[in-house]
């Protein structure tokens, strides 16, 4: 019997029009792929660090080079605003950039002991499986690919479905970098088809995977048919944690794009905002006020500052969350597009708003009377990815950031991610560190070695 090739529509969910028509990868080509990446392993280890990391910032300058392309990709592909678009992008080159002077500042020890010398050095996996998720595609890919390149490990990259046209572009300027054939081989394919069989393969070392904590039960449950190392970013369902004492406006100012950047569509995203009840009303008016200035419509425009959800059905399950009648709801373009509006929700830390993860532009407010019912609820979720605390007192700002279960946490802002510091979660929000000089460990292995120097 003939191998037929399947094909499948790439949209663009700001216009519902297919923007690329693929062949769909399956069982065969994911073996085929971790066979190249099998092959291309002994040589790739073998290159210099000096030369590795040359690679590394040829690759890095090829993405600050082609940025406008790239972004404008991300932009019809995901439904991004281009301007954030833009700067995803240039944090794809920060990222390549970071790894590539890591690599020569992977250290080893020398360990006292007696009769001998004893030496660690860190070794790399061989083939490890990346699966990235569709909400930040090429931004994601760049943070397992750089420390997995750095570390002198082979990869299989399998983007969504929904969303691979940025990491093969990737792939192209990773060959035209230097960077050999059969290093970096990326897959367009179903989760479940070459998700799975990269999870399940014997010859791949290591599954790096973001998305869904449900999903991420499976990947870890696969995993331990052949005890593949494994690092999991999931899901989150972040407090916003807002003082009396805090600056009210400019944490009101912030608290939309906590929420309802890249359309809600962010595992990092502050959808629960609890506020100190004592300001509540006036909080809730500058809220409402600063989220009616949010701009949802066309992602080619430069002024959009929110786009579309990224698929139909995906729309289906954020309305879903919304009953009856919310404290706000936006304005959205009429016609074609998967368009959902910034939505706000009065709501208890046990309504269902509050428990799951929408991942779309609904955010939940919740009252509390003080320190120690804000952390209660706050840790009150199976999740512990990200967070905010808004307040003016110092030592406040910091008992509470011991207290709160959580590994990415910010003060007086909602910024999480840079290149150079670790990201990642606690409880079901997965485990490992990405990112800064902590997301080698995920892809490199402690090798123990005693020298033995008595006569």
């Amino acid at each position: 019997m003939l191998n037929r090739r399947v094909s499948f529509a790439v949209l663009n969910p700001a216009t519902e029009e297919t923007i690329a028509e693929l062949d769909q990868a399956g069982v065969e080509e994911t073996d085929a792929a971790v066979a190249r990446a099998k092959e291309a392993f002994p040589a790739w280890r073998a290159v210099a660090p000096a030369d590795r990391a040359r690679l590394l910032r040829r690759l890095a300058t090829l993405v600050e080079e082609h940025g406008e392309e790239l972004a404008g990709i991300e932009s019809r592909n995901v439904g991004k605003p281009i301007g954030g678009a833009r700067a995803e992008v240039a944090m794809v080159a920060a990222v390549f950039h970071f790894y590539a002077g890591a690599v020569e500042k992977q250290y080893g020890e020398t360990i006292p002991v007696g009769g001998g010398i004893d030496m660690t050095f860190r070794e790399p996996l061989g083939v490890v499986g990346l699966i990235v998720p569709w909400n930040f595609p090429l931004n994601i890919a760049s943070w397992k690919l750089g420390p997995a390149l750095a570390c002198a490990n082979t990869v299989v990259l399998k983007p969504a479905e929904l969303t691979p046209l940025s990491a093969l572009r990737l792939e192209e300027l990773i060959l035209e970098a230097g960077i050999p054939e059969g290093v970096v081989n990326v897959l367009a394919g179903p989760g479940r088809v070459v998700g799975q069989r990269l999870v399940e393969h014997p010859d791949v070392a290591k599954i790096g995977f973001t998305g869904s904590t449900e999903v991420g039960r499976s990947v870890m449950a696969g995993a331990a048919a052949t005890i593949k190392r494994v690092t999991l970013e999931l899901g989150g369902k972040s407090a916003n944690v807002v003082f009396a004492d805090a600056d009210l406006e400019k944490a009101a100012a912030a608290a939309p794009y906590a929420v309802f950047d890249n359309a809600g569509q962010d595992c990092c995203a502050r959808s629960r905002i609890l506020v100190q009840k004592s300001v509540h009303d006036e909080f809730l008016d500058y809220l409402v006020e600063a989220t009616r200035r949010v701009k949802v419509g066309d992602p080619q425009l430069e002024e959009t500052e929110m786009g579309p959800l990224i698929s139909a059905a995906h729309r289906e399950t954020v309305a879903s969350f919304v009953d009856g009648e919310p404290l706000f709801r936006g304005d959205v373009p009429e016609g074609r597009g998967f368009w959902y509006p910034c939505t706000i929700i009065e709501a208890s830390n046990d309504d269902r708003i509050a428990r799951e993860e929408v991942f779309g532009p609904v955010a939940a407010v919740i009252p509390f009377d003080d320190e120690a019912e804000a952390i209660r609820i706050a840790n009150d979720t199976p999740y512990g990815l990200s967070g905010s605390i808004w307040t003016r007192d110092g030592a406040r700002a910091l008992r509470v950031t011991r207290a709160l279960e959580t590994g990415v946490l910010s003060i007086n802002s909602n910024s999480s991610v840079r290149p150079t510091t670790p990201f990642g979660g606690f409880k079901q929000s997965g485990f490992g560190r990405e990112l800064g000089m902590h997301g080698l460990a995920g892809y490199s292995e402690v090798k123990n070695v005693y020298y033995a120097t008595e006569d």
